[in-house]
């Protein structure tokens, strides 16, 4: 009998090898993304200080305002034009991008395209 690993397991194991190759750095921090099947959040954290810069989520009043859903794709671009521009705001302009172990196409691909025009560089 074939023993499948169910979806989180092999995520987790992909974000644990993802996060083995680089960490956020106070020139260079990082942009930490997950995704639930509600919602999406999105944080920039300094790994050397072990101190989050700043976050954006869809459960904030402002943001969920905004969206008509939390979970599609649209929020997802949502969520990274108004993580790009708080960090813009901050003075983060190069950051380095962690997928969280999640495939990098649809909302996580919407994301950081969103991220990338609001003028955050990765």
């Amino acid at each position: 009998m074939v023993n499948k690993k169910s979806r989180a397991e092999v995520r987790m194991k992909k974000h644990k090898r993802i996060r083995n190759r680089f960490s956020g750095t106070a020139q260079r921090p990082r942009l930490a993304v997950f995704r639930s099947n509600h919602h999406m959040y999105a944080q920039i954290i300094d790994d050397t200080a072990g101190h989050t810069l700043l976050a954006a989520s869809t459960l904030e009043k402002d943001v969920k305002a905004e969206l008509e859903k939390t979970n599609n794709i649209a929020a997802a671009a949502y969520l990274g034009t108004v993580i790009g521009k708080r960090a813009v705001e901050k003075g983060i302009t190069e950051v380095v991008f962690d997928r969280g172990g999640f495939i990098y196409h649809g909302k996580i691909a919407a994301l950081a395209d969103a991220a990338r025009e609001a003028g955050l560089k990765f």
